[in-house]
């Protein structure tokens, strides 16, 4: 590992930076290959797991896809004509990503198996400390750590005491048999939705625990043909324009939707899931209990095709009644009934406001980013931190993580970052963090915004943080194109 010694100057005059990307799922992989393009050799990434891929490495269940069109969720510079479906199974991502490290050489840059545990910027420069008990040191570091990669672990009373086979969704067991066997699934957002839909008719039945009702976006997930994948490698151009053309769709039908509460788009989206429940249910007591009491998006939608169908097959069942625990043979609900199970999923979602942690962070003069975010994950921009200097954040605190594609938003920012690095490499500062009173000025700014969102409109979801605000950027499209287009230096402090 490199030592702590001050940074040289390039051929070119140019200050030469040692940057350290944490996490090499999608937002990493991409700030390895566009710091290389810079021009920037010295980097490093550290990956806590054994190869690259990040949410899609972490996540294989049955039945899982991607719910932003598969042409939209890619890099925009690297078009990829083989998706066999609008929307993307999970392989074909975690494929396309580690293609994207083998094109781009990532593999030597990439150091797997190495979790950092923690980071100490020393007054010139940041400590990296390894779950191996080695140290590195970097001049930058990007925090490319993602959301959905710290699982939630429902506090049931019993759980541990079940026999069967018992993982998180995230940690699915590919040697257990789901085949002929009677399967629990506890949680249904859209990753108990995929996996009932894809199971149901294997298992000989299938439980699904539901709390509360989902709103499902009915969504068909048509082919591509061999023909038209033929005329996508040989028309770069036209893979672009499909590119195009779908981001325009989803951002105009869905992303500025969620973020006005009254607007027309929400409500059509509302109606669109109502018809669909009418449409696909005919029995008046499960329709009852698959209508949500609250408004369309404010939990994360659905969307989805088949899941209404797969609930009314004979061998599975939609229960609604709380548990009460889980014993050795299957979960006991509150009124009484043992539902006996061999294998039981809980697809019950992410930590989704750990980003970094447990991850130990300590900033200038001693201060650690458990203490800075004791009330609330403040970040300015979602990018960085006051008296965090030379720390940036991919898909930080506040990002669109319900709004567009997450890998369009890492582009957006990372383009923003990288203009943050040029102030270091040119030598106009040696140090940048965000001043605190722009990161207040940001934090007042965006609470208000967020109450005229749909996240706001009254339920409970993973968007809501522990300070009662609804953690995803609260302003439409444009604007995060305006405000991450260029950096305001005024706003962050340059030493």
């Amino acid at each position: 590992m490199s030592e702590a010694v001050p940074s040289q100057k390039t051929a070119t005059g140019e200050r030469a930076l040692r940057i350290a990307v944490i996490g090499a799922g999608a937002s990493g992989i991409l700030s390895g290959i566009k710091l290389r393009e810079a021009g920037i050799a010295d980097v490093v990434i550290y990956e806590k797991a054994d190869r690259p891929g990040g949410t899609w490495r972490e996540n294989h269940y049955p039945g899982l896809s991607c719910d932003v069109p598969s042409h939209v969720y890619r890099y925009s510079f690297e078009p990829n004509p083989d998706w066999s479906r609008l929307f993307s199974p999970g392989p074909e991502i975690q494929n396309y990503l580690e293609a994207m490290v083998r094109k781009y050489g990532l593999d030597e840059v990439i150091r797997y198996d190495r979790e950092v545990v923690r980071c100490e910027w020393d007054g010139a420069r940041w400590e990296v400390e390894l779950s191996d008990g080695e140290v590195d040191h970097a001049d930058v570091v990007i925090a490319a750590t993602g959301v959905l990669h710290h699982p939630r672990t429902p506090e049931i009373e019993g759980l541990e005491r079940f026999e069967g086979a018992c993982f998180h969704s995230a940690r699915w067991d590919d040697s257990t048999v789901l085949d002929g066997k009677r399967v629990g699934i506890i949680g249904n957002g859209s990753t108990g939705v995929q996996i009932t839909t894809a199971v149901s008719g294997r298992a000989s039945h299938l439980s699904l625990f539901q709390r509360t009702a989902q709103w499902v976006l009915p969504q068909e997930n048509p082919v591509y043909s061999e023909e038209e994948k033929a005329r996508f490698r040989d028309d770069r151009e036209l893979c672009q324009h499909l590119y195009r053309e779908l981001n325009k769709s989803f951002i105009t039908n869905f992303s500025h939707a969620v973020v006005d509460a009254e607007s027309e788009a929400i409500a059509m989206v509302e109606t669109a899931c109502r018809a669909h429940l009418d449409e696909k249910v005919a029995d008046p007591e499960l329709k009852a209990k698959l209508t949500p009491d609250y408004r369309a998006g404010c939990k994360r939608l659905v969307v989805a095709g088949g899941f209404y169908e797969a609930l009314q097959r004979s061998d599975t069942e939609l229960v609604t009644e709380d548990i009460e625990s889980v014993e050795a043979t299957g979960v006991r609900t509150r009124d009484g009934r043992l539902h006996p199970l061999d294998v039981l999923v809980l697809a019950t979602g992410f930590q989704t406001h750990q980003f970094i942690r447990p991850t130990k962070v300590i900033g200038r003069d001693g201060i650690r980013l458990d203490d800075a975010w004791a009330e609330s994950n403040r970040t300015y921009l979602s990018i960085s931190v006051p008296q965090f200097p030379n720390f940036f954040m991919l898909v930080g605190p506040y990002s669109p993580v319900g709004n567009f594609s997450l890998i369009g938003v890492a582009e957006t920012q990372l383009s923003y970052v990288m203009q943050l690095i040029e102030v270091l490499r040119d030598g106009r500062a040696r140090q940048v963090a965000a001043r605190a009173d722009a990161t207040e000025r940001f934090f007042a700014e965006m609470v208000e915004a967020t109450k005229g969102t749909i996240w706001a409109s009254g339920c409970k979801s993973w968007y809501i943080d522990k300070s009662g605000v609804p953690a995803s950027w609260p302003w439409d499209y444009d604007r995060f194109e305006s405000m991450m287009a260029t950096p305001d230096l005024k706003d962050f402090e340059l030493l």
